[in-house]
């Protein structure tokens, strides 16, 4: 075998017993799992140890990491298909309303918030408003983990944290193609007619097959003689479906598996689905999905002032969505506790915030400075996400407020 392909499976194991280990420990302290892992990449990462970089077994293998993303890149599409699955789609459509409303306010104020400070730092407007889209931008899957492992993806809560996350991903995508069209001078109305016509084309296309095609053939391929073929089937469908999101409906591939796992929740195999994905995800694609997160910073870079503008716009992050989300889902019927524990969940940011950031740095539009700190955004406010969230779910209603639907 290739130096390089053992290189690759040594680092792989290292990663999961980490993680694993991480996971186990913070359990152990009451905080969910995803926290440990998450940490376990900070620890791993070049904040701290840095495997890929400073071990001398790794560091001449310059391709390592790219294929330990991809691999996190998987995760993470497992990991959102999951969350679809353990849905039901009527009751998703319930949350329409609330949904709207906090995902709409949940990207207007710390769009708005995020370039006001951006702009007061002495940033120029037009890194001011990316960074401001940046701070937009929710990553639902951190949160979605964490109702999982508290049994609370099913309130009421978290139905409309996936609606609302759905939302936040079809205007910060609309958000972002208009910026590009002011701050470039490129396009024109046009172009934005195009964005949100391969969105609907996207969302109907997709909701088609879902509802018409997949039953269909998911019923055929279990009649066949086929080893494991409801599980390969699932598998290729959610890769499919997450290509798609991005190429065709210019989506986040993470909203395609979302909606592929609502597809599949609906049928009778369901739960054989499920089993067979929770353990291929969670015994090896999502515990990289997470440390890989960590493996991404680099802390000790930053200095002096760029630390400052760093810990205020997490600050603002945290605040602006935990208060947009939460205004808006109270204006949609929520109470107080509800609407604080979705905008809670809303705070973690993520992939999306990232493609955002990466973009604006490759086209000059924000410097090297800024993408560490928007890096450090997300980093921060995925690593707080699991606490705040298991702490605002502590605080008991004075009535039920939270059964399940």
């Amino acid at each position: 075998m290739s130096s390089e392909f053992l290189n690759f499976i040594l680092a792989l194991t290292i990663i999961l017993i980490v993680a694993k280990a991480s996971g186990y420990l913070s359990v152990r302290l009451g905080q969910p799992s995803v926290l440990g892992e998450l940490l376990a990449g900070i620890l791993l990462g070049p904040t701290l140890v840095d495997i890929l970089h400073r071990w001398l077994i790794f560091r001449e293998d310059i391709h390592l990491s790219e294929e330990i993303s991809l691999l996190a890149e998987i995760g993470v599409i497992l990991l959102m298909m999951l969350a679809g699955l353990e849905l039901n789609l009527s009751d998703l459509l319930r949350s329409g309303k609330v949904a709207a409303f906090a995902g709409t306010l949940g990207v207007i104020l710390p769009l708005a918030m995020g370039a006001g400070v951006a702009l007061l730092f002495g940033l120029p407007m037009n890194s001011a408003i990316f960074i401001g889209l940046t701070l937009s931008a929710t990553s639902v899957s951190i949160s979605a983990q964490t109702l999982l492992e508290l049994d609370l993806l099913r309130t009421r809560v978290g139905l409309a944290l996936l609606g609302a996350a759905v939302f936040d991903d079809v205007l910060v995508i609309l958000a972002l193609s208009i910026a590009t069209i002011m701050v470039t001078n490129s396009g024109g109305f046009d172009s934005i007619l195009i964005t949100i016509a391969r969105m609907v084309g996207y969302l109907v296309g997709a909701t088609a097959v879902g509802i018409l095609v997949l039953p269909r053939l998911a019923a055929l391929i279990e009649r066949l003689p086929i080893s494991q073929g409801l599980i390969a089937f699932s598998l290729v469908s959610c890769l499919l479906f997450a290509w798609s999101a991005e190429v065709i409906g210019g989506m986040a591939a993470i909203t395609g598996a979302f909606l592929l796992g609502l597809f599949l929740g609906r049928l009778p195999f369901r739960e054989e689905i499920e089993q067979g994905i929770i353990t291929l995800a969670y015994g090896f694609f999502v515990p990289i999905f997470f440390v890989n997160i960590g493996l991404a910073v680099d802390m000790r870079a930053m200095s002096g002032n760029i630390w400052v503008l760093a810990v205020v716009i997490t600050a603002v992050a945290i605040f602006s969505k935990i208060v947009g989300c939460g205004l808006g889902a109270r204006l949609a019927g929520f109470s107080n506790l509800e609407a604080f524990q979705l905008g809670v969940g809303m705070v973690s940011r993520g992939e999306v915030g990232l493609i955002v950031a990466t973009f604006a740095l490759a086209e000059g539009l924000i410097s090297q400075e800024a993408f560490s700190v928007v890096v450090f955004m997300v980093i921060a406010a995925t690593l707080v996400t699991p606490p705040m969230l298991r702490a605002a779910f502590a605080i008991k209603p004075k009535e039920p407020e939270t059964a399940k639907v």
